[in-house]
């Protein structure tokens, strides 16, 4: 029994061994780190600053979900996405914008940095991070590249900032708006990506101590 006691105050002292498969429960008594992956290749080419897609803002409430979305246009690609937002500046039609886009052949866009805002989420906007996803016909549905690189970078993401497995959530759950369309008309195709990040997650992530760096970067 004195082992057992010599051991757990050596655990609380030192930290709970780092590698895959880490429990949730070593999350909850050091709320310091996080359970991160690595983080996916990503290709940032930021909006211009304008009023219409990407205002300046900078993010002054602690990011509390990862919202997932879909394009609404077939079969165009991430930077046609980033494209349009930027032209937002000028068209003026509408604001509109996100974080990333990931494209069908399992590219990542950023389009705005993650301590800003997005004109994405209506009004979580304050405290979401947005993912639109390509698609190549109208029922919605991400091809296997998309699906892939989306499951890696919102797993990299919940661990940059901290979050449960359960911070992800679909446009739809903020607005009521079909999107993204497929897994909004398909609940079970919902539920299996959300478990499909959280494997991911716990099956590729390390317990790592969070720094200021990377709670406060820009990307």
């Amino acid at each position: 029994m004195c082992l057992v006691f010599v051991l757990v105050a050596i655990f609380f002292l030192i930290g709970f061994p780092k590698g895959k498969n880490t429990p949730l429960s070593a999350l909850e008594h050091h709320p310091e780190t996080s359970l991160m992956t690595e983080k996916p290749e990503i290709k940032v080419d930021l909006l211009t600053i304008n009023k219409y897609s990407r205002p300046g803002i900078k993010r002054t409430e602690p990011v509390r979900d990862i919202v997932i979305h879909w394009t609404a246009n077939p079969g165009t690609t991430a930077a046609q996405n980033r494209s349009y937002f930027e032209s937002l500046k000028d068209t003026h039609i509408t604001s509109a914008s996100a974080h990333f886009v990931v494209g069908m052949d399992g590219e990542i866009v950023q389009c705005i940095p993650t301590n800003e805002i997005a004109y994405a989420a209506n009004n979580r906007n304050g405290d979401t991070i947005s993912i639109e996803c390509c698609v190549p016909d109208k029922k919605g549905a991400f091809n296997q590249a998309t699906y892939d690189s989306c499951v890696k970078l919102t797993s990299y993401l919940l661990g940059k900032y901290n979050l449960s497995d359960d911070a992800v959530i679909r446009h739809h759950d903020v607005t009521g708006k079909d999107c993204p369309k497929y897994y909004v008309k398909h609940p079970d195709a919902w539920k299996k990506m959300k478990t499909d990040i959280k494997n991911y997650r716990h099956t590729y992530g390390t317990l790592t101590e969070i720094t200021a760096e990377s709670e406060g970067s820009k990307q």
